[in-house]
This record gives C-alpha cells, structure tokens and sequence, in this order.
C-alpha cells in the first residue's frame, strides 16, 4: 500500500497536515516554519517583556589564528579591560539594533571563549555578541538583537549539554548550521610568570577536568569559573602572579597573558561540536551531506522504539545522533497493567540527527512513517554537515 507521505518540514506533526503535492516548496516553507504543536509535550512559549536598557554595542572579531600565539589585532585589549564588551543579561536585551550589513552573532561568555571561535569560523567576517548565558543568546535571536546564535551541543569528551538541549524545544528557533572545533586548551599567566610560580588555575570546570593530568602533576589548586575566556579575563584584572588559566589562544591574546603551555588536555582529539541558530529554516538542498535534527515522543506499545528507529533502517538513512531525555512537563507515565494499582516509568523525548536532506524524498517518508507511533514530532532544523574539525 502507498504511503500518504505529510510535508511537516519544519514544525510539529499531528495537527495540521499539509501534503507535498499540494505545496510550492520554497513558496509555503514560512508556513511551515510556523507551525505549532498542542501535543501537551513543548511547553507554552515565554512571552518576554523587554526593559529599556543600554543599546547593545557589537564586539567586531577576527577569524582565529590557529597557527600560533600571537594575534596583533587584540594587542590592545589587555590595556585597559574595562573597554571589553559586558556579556548580555536577558534583563539588559533591548530592542535596539544595529542596522549594519555584518552578521551578527551571539555566542556564551565573554570575547576570548571558544563558542566564539566557532561564530568566527561559521561566520568570518560577523559582528560577536557575548552573552552571560545561553538562555541569553537564544533570547537575542528571538528578538530580532542579532541574526544568529553559536550554542555548545556536544564534546567528545564531555558528552551532550543537556541544558542546550532543553532550550532547544523551549525556543522556536531553527538549526541552521554546524561546526566541529578542535579543543586546544592552554595554561596561560600574566608575562613574567612561570609554571612554578603558580598556585592556583582558574577554568570552567570541564576544561579543568580535561586537563587533569596536566595540573596535578603541576600540583596546582583549581578553581571553578563560569567559562574558559573568564578564567583568563580574571587573572589579567587582578594581576594575580600566582594564578594560571586555562584558555584559549585567542583568550591569552586579547587578555594580554603569556602562554606557558599549548595542548594541556588529557584526550587529544577533544571536539565540541556547536549548532548555529536563526528565526527562520534553511531551504534543504541536495548538493551537499545535509543532516537534519529531530525531537519526537512515542505513544506507549511493545517494541515502540524499535518501530522508531527501523523506519530510517528501512530507507537506508544513517542516523548520526540519537539522544534521550525525561520530559519535563510530564516526566512519569503511568500504566495500569494490574490489579494492584499502575507501574510508572520515565516519559521521554528523543532527539536524532540522521544524515539526510528534508529535501529528499526518503527523507519525508521516513518522517511520514515515523508520525504512525508518534504522539510529538518536530524537525529542529535541516543544515549542511561539517565533515571536518577546525
């Protein structure tokens, strides 16, 4: 029997269904980008009342140097560090905006820190943004404050963030892009320092983790901050000669710090993997690897999640990412499978990446089949792969 295959490339299935023959693709793809789920699943969208605040002021960047220490063209911030950018507050987002033709993007932590890094390899010859939190960047995006933001998803080492992906269903925003970056974690101090003059490093805490062997054999204390850039922004204001960070290059030559030691990290193929976001969906095309992101709930039954995942197997699609997480707003499933009362179990939401293009017809198939057993479905974003680290 045919399938009755459903276009719901970029929004909720279950409601409305729109079928591909009837659809200009291009034409109705803001259509689609609207769409909204009453599933009970995505919890209602905040409404944020924006306060009148300071304008924000754009941090223009260079494309990192990955080749050596020295970048001239942040010689001069270290001179007097009250001059760099403080990092957006959701209270500070205001509705003003810069009308310039650069891309502005937004990215979490101060200038120096690796999502950075990654904003400036999506996008070279963009305007950053710093934000105090991610919840921040995705906000600035929603209201229209800068046209992208460059949010953490995975590292080899680490594992998922969680959070991230959290704020990616309380969000309407669309992946529209990926980046692999290659982690090279440094030990940095003020100039004149040396390794053992140190006491103390500061660094967030995964990168002080990464870099356990390093710093034990050093003997040094380590102290939690809230990024890596941070960490290096802190010894360059205090003048602290006994504290080290762990950092970045290009955090050890904005803040003016010499490094002591390149490749600290215990696991040398170290890589965060960060997803670019906009308001509006990218038009899947078919001339490049395209990967595309979604996030489903499965109705209760024998075998269900093998179902799920068979009917990608079923069409050949490579599935790159699966990832499960508790639903927040209905975390326990209770079953009535006896006289004794209900058993309750976890309720989940699954998150895959699989290696194709919405443009490509398996692909709706698949997405088509995938809608019998789903009680939520909403497609995150379809984007070009990036099949190499930076």
């Amino acid at each position: 029997m045919a399938l009755k295959v459903d276009c719901f490339m970029y929004g909720c299935v279950g409601i409305t269904r729109i079928r591909v023959s009837e659809l200009s693709f291009k034409k109705d793809l803001r259509k689609l980008s609207n769409w909204e789920c009453n599933c009970g699943v995505l919890g209602e969208r905040v409404i944020i009342h924006v306060e009148d605040g300071k304008p924000l002021k754009a941090v223009t960047s260079s494309k990192p140097d990955h080749g050596g220490n020295s970048l001239k063209e942040y010689s001069a911030f270290h001179n007097d560090l009250n001059n760099l950018p403080k990092p957006l507050s959701a209270s500070d987002l205001s509705s003003s905006r810069n009308d310039g033709s650069k891309l502005r993007v937004a990215y979490q932590g101060v200038p120096g820190s690796y999502s950075e890094d990654a904003a400036l390899i999506a996008y070279p010859d963009c305007e950053t943004f710093p934000c105090d939190g991610f919840e921040a960047a995705f906000k600035a995006v929603e209201l229209m404050l800068v046209d992208r933001a460059v949010i953490p998803i995975e590292n080899t080492v680490g594992g998922s963030l969680h959070r991230n992906y959290d704020l990616l269903l309380r969000h309407r925003l669309h992946i529209v892009g990926e980046v692999q970056l290659g982690v090279n974690h440094c030990l940095m101090a003020l100039p004149g320092v040396r390794k053992e003059d140190l006491k103390r490093v500061l660094s967030h805490p995964q990168a002080l983790d990464q870099c356990e062997s390093t710093l034990s054999k050093l003997g040094l204390v380590r102290i939690n901050t809230d990024d890596t850039a941070g960490a290096a922004q802190m010894v360059a204001s205090q003048h602290a000669r006994d504290t080290g960070a762990v950092a970045s290059v290009r955090a050890a030559a904005i803040y003016g710090l010499d490094i002591l030691e390149e490749r600290i990290q215990d696991d040398d193929d170290n890589i965060t993997r960060y997803i670019m976001l906009a308001r509006e969906p990218n038009i899947p095309r078919t001339d490049r690897p395209h990967k595309t992101s979604i996030v489903f709930s499965l109705d209760e039954g024998s075998g269900v999640l093998f179902k799920a995942l068979a009917v990608f197997a079923l069409r050949d699609i490579n599935l790159t990412k699966i990832e499960s997480r508790p639903q927040r707003k209905r975390p326990l499933r209770i079953i009535d499978d006896s006289n004794k009362g209900g058993a309750k179990y976890f309720d989940y939401l699954f998150y895959i990446d699989f290696q194709a293009s919405m443009a490509e017809p398996q692909a709706q198939s698949a997405l088509g089949h995938l809608q019998e057993f789903a009680s939520f479905l909403r497609v995150l974003g379809c984007y070009p792969m990036d099949t190499m680290p930076h």
